[in-house]
């Protein structure tokens, strides 16, 4: 039995005041046997639930109706509403202040979450919501995309899920034309083709590639010397594990990277604020990529 799903038809019903156990079922992916079982538990904890037959009909709660005992314990209540707070949509934040209310409870306002970048548009700002309307409703995503292989490439996905990984929002979904599991980063979509026709299959996305490891034939331990101007970047973007602050200021990192493009052309972010003390086939390359870049501005 899920706490969270008997919450959602609560909350269901005080948003929409009337529904059939039929669209409460399609609206949360489950069968109607299973909206039938959740009711009956909801009525059992005192929540007054409202039966009407016939043409017109549907369950609904009693006019009036306040929630101040049953189905939720205080922690549940806590991150329930806490997990309505964290997204980013006009509509979820009405829903929390009636949720709030349904629990006695002041909207707490000691949490805050901005998924928008600085200086974002208001494109950056609505993309999230966008895409996870799709997921909810299942729907087919058209959109063009920056990828990392350089250029612009149109993409025809089914949306499964949108998983936050070191610093940025990605989406995980079906790619039709290569007819597997890809991850979008959301600052790279591009053209969001909305609404799109819905889909029926299932999907079951992979855990996002690597799970915070790289595989063993690509890793590279890299040690670096970072200038005290680069304390808060470096406290920001490694692990405390990872450093080691030196007396003059100075901080030595020692951290396993990627062997690719990314990992120099993450380093040169840093400027002249970051040293490669080893391997030395890193720090030749990354004096070779400088000289480059130096006489391509000169």
């Amino acid at each position: 039995m899920s706490s969270q799903r008997l919450f959602q038809i609560v909350s269901l019903l005080l948003e929409r005041g009337r529904m059939t156990a039929e669209e409460v079922a399609e609206t949360l992916q489950v069968s109607v046997r299973t909206v039938y079982r959740d009711l009956d538990v909801l009525s059992a904890a005192g929540v007054p639930i409202y039966t009407c037959q016939g043409k017109g009909g549907g369950v609904s709660l009693m006019d009036g109706y306040v929630l101040d005992r049953a189905a939720f314990t205080e922690e549940e209540q806590r991150q329930l509403l806490t997990t309505l707070q964290e997204l980013p949509d006009q509509e979820d934040g009405q829903a929390l202040c009636k949720l709030s209310a349904l629990f006695h409870r002041r909207e707490e306002g000691w949490l805050q979450v901005n998924l928008s970048r600085w200086g974002a548009t208001h494109w950056d700002e609505s993309l999230f919501p966008h895409l996870r309307q799709a997921i909810l409703e299942r729907r087919i995503l058209r959109f063009n995309y920056a990828s990392a292989q350089g250029g612009i490439r149109p993409c025809k996905v089914l949306p499964a899920r949108l998983v936050y990984k070191d610093q940025a929002w990605y989406l995980q979904a079906y790619c039709l034309e290569q007819e597997c599991y890809r991850t979008f980063r959301l600052t790279r979509i591009l053209d969001l083709d909305l609404p799109g026709e819905v889909f029926h299959r299932w999907l079951e996305p992979p855990e996002l590639e690597f799970d915070g490891d790289v595989p063993p034939l690509f890793r590279l331990e890299v040690r670096l010397r970072f200038a005290p101007s680069l304390t808060h970047r470096v406290y920001d973007e490694f692990d405390l594990r990872c450093i080691t602050p030196q007396p003059d200021g100075s901080l030595l990192v020692s951290s396993v990277f990627p062997e690719d493009n990314w990992l120099y052309s993450y380093l040169l972010s840093f400027g002249t604020g970051v040293e490669v003390l080893a391997p030395d086939s890193v720090r030749h390359t990354l004096a070779q990529m400088a000289l480059d870049i130096a006489g391509h501005h000169q």
